[in-house]
């Protein structure tokens, strides 16, 4: 039988942390950890201080003079940083397992992340949000969340699960569950669909925030979604839109990802008269955007080039979402606050030297070990068995009646309307494209066509396609879309480039058809060479 400690049990065990931490902190008793000489974001008096910082039982003691530790840390001439919070993103989009993409950020100072498991509920379900609970428990980075609210994203979509208020109330009481994720359904909220609007009811109950996503809404259905309960906002683009949810209570995520990036249209919200209801957020963040670019750091690297107030920019990367969240024991370098820091060289070169959590260091150029979680077996021989598809011919993908031509616009992400096609033109540039339902065997495949994507022949396949991550295949053949759709199944997910038969490049994504099993550079150095292949092929 499993330990259990008892209430009593557990009260003298904080008590004897508390004294402790009470005691460094009067100075009596040697710290944990001192960083000595430190100059420090102080983001209460947006300004500089100085002096030492005292660590016990992973929380800052106290700063000021004369402090001694078991381990004292020299920070002169180097600034500590609070550690940096993501208010917003999707770990499932790193493409690895939660322990690999701790790898990843912690060496740019990210300590606390807000996910949003919205991907892979849609594949697992109520199954999904548990295998991420447990997949990211004691990491290194700490990572809260909140509950996907809009599983399938649309009546329209053929996902693995469906989600209402019930299946999604027991999560509300574990201690890492924020609230009730993106509310997409925008229109659902302002045209007050009961079924919409019982899952913001269910999260006030927990008195829970619900964040939102809704770009470019206005007037009265504006006024409508936030009367809702719905508090916050990641997809504005321009500063019209984010002042106009400001100015009705909303805070602001700034969001600075690999898809979108709105940071340096939004500059003018980092200001005194907006900054302090803004916070920084990637959203969706891509293997290499991590290793060459950075995470939060690179925001705020970006946010002072741009002109931003130092200082300003490190409050928005980590208080101001610690706030938000109400995470009341980070953000902050301050008595009883984690001890949570990210040392830098300076402002100019904001090169991060030192990644401290809770006290303990995990980075100074070279990554510390940390544990793997422990994951339920059958979470993952579920999360490993998610693809439920006949084997493909290139009939499947056969039809002589003539359908849609998706209109591709180079470097956005919206498409435009190109027509009608009945076969593929290679010349014209009109490819065939097909989605494949993978979740329950229906044999369902939508067939139409694209222009824009290039593909000379072969073709490419991928099972990460928001938000239902069914198949999806381009190809110049319908031999090679079949062939190509099977190999993904044989992975049981992934990438696939395709041609005459023979694979070329893939990434095999075998978590829930969307996360890899492998190492970021791995997974990263997979990727690259199946973007060189598919760019071979045109």
């Amino acid at each position: 039988m499993a330990y259990r400690e008892s209430y009593a049990g557990k009260i003298n065990r904080k008590l004897n942390k508390k004294l402790h931490v009470v005691e460094v902190a009067s100075g009596r008793q040697k710290a944990d950890l001192v960083l000595k000489n430190a100059t420090y974001v102080n983001v209460f008096c947006n300004e500089l201080s100085h002096g030492d910082i005292a660590v016990a039982e992973g929380l800052i003691a106290g700063m000021g003079e004369h402090y001694e530790g078991a381990v004292e840390v020299d920070m002169g001439g180097k600034l500590v940083l609070p550690g940096f919070v993501d208010a917003h993103i999707h770990l499932e989009s790193a493409l690895v397992s939660p322990k690999e993409f701790a790898n990843a950020v912690i060496p740019h100072g990210t300590t606390t992340v807000i996910t949003d498991p919205h991907e892979i509920a849609n594949v697992m379900g109520a199954d999904g949000i548990e295998y991420m609970l447990q997949a990211t428990e004691d990491l290194p980075v700490d990572v809260r969340f909140m509950l996907p609210s809009c599983v399938p994203a649309t009546p329209l979509d053929e996902s693995g699960a469906v989600l209402d208020y019930r299946a999604i109330d027991s999560f509300y009481e574990h201690n890492r569950v924020e609230g009730l994720a993106e509310m997409m359904n925008y229109v659902g909220v302002a045209n007050a669909d009961e079924q919409v609007l019982e899952k913001i009811v269910a999260a006030q109950a927990h008195h829970k925030k619900i964040d939102g996503h809704a770009p470019d809404l206005q007037g009265n259905d504006l006024n409508a979604y936030i009367a809702a309960g719905v508090y916050s906002d990641h997809e504005c683009h321009d500063v019209k839109d984010a002042i106009a949810k400001l100015e009705r209570g909303q805070f602001i995520m700034i969001r600075e990802g690999t898809a979108a990036r709105n940071l340096e249209a939004l500059m003018p919200l980092l200001t005194g008269k907006y900054a302090d209801r803004c916070m920084f957020c990637t959203d969706d963040k891509h293997l290499n955007d991590l290793l060459e670019k950075g995470h939060i750091d690179y925001i705020v690297k970006k946010a002072i080039s741009l002109g931003a107030d130092p200082i300003t920019a490190v409050k928005v990367a980590c208080h101001n979402a610690a706030r938000y969240f109400l995470l009341n024991n980070r953000g902050a370098i301050a008595p009883g606050y984690l001890a949570d820091f990210v040392v830098i060289d300076n402002w100019d070169g904001f090169n991060i030297e030192m990644v401290y959590k809770k006290g303990k260091l995990m980075y100074d150029g070279v990554l510390r070990e940390f544990d793997t979680p422990e994951i339920d077996p059958y979470l993952v021989k579920r999360a490993h068995d998610t693809f439920h598809v006949a084997p493909l011919s290139a009939a499947d993908f056969t039809d002589s009646r003539p359908h849609a031509v998706i209109g591709m616009v180079p470097g956005e992400i919206v498409s435009e309307d190109a027509g009608y096609a009945d076969h593929i033109d290679l010349e014209k540039d009109i490819l065939k494209i097909a989605v494949i339902e993978r979740h329950k065997n229906t044999h369902h495949i939508g067939l139409g066509y694209i222009k824009g994507y290039g593909l000379k022949r072969g073709a490419v396949a991928t099972s990460i396609s928001h938000d239902s991550h069914n198949i999806i295949v381009v190809g110049a053949t319908e031999e090679d879309m079949a062939a190509a759709a099977n190999r993904i199944v044989e992975n049981r997910g992934g990438i696939t480039v395709m041609d005459g038969g023979q694979v070329l490049g893939e990434v095999a994504l075998p978590i829930a058809g969307i996360m890899s099993d492998d190492s970021l550079v791995t997974v990263n150095t997979a990727l690259e060479d199946a973007k060189d292949e598919a760019f071979r092929l045109g």
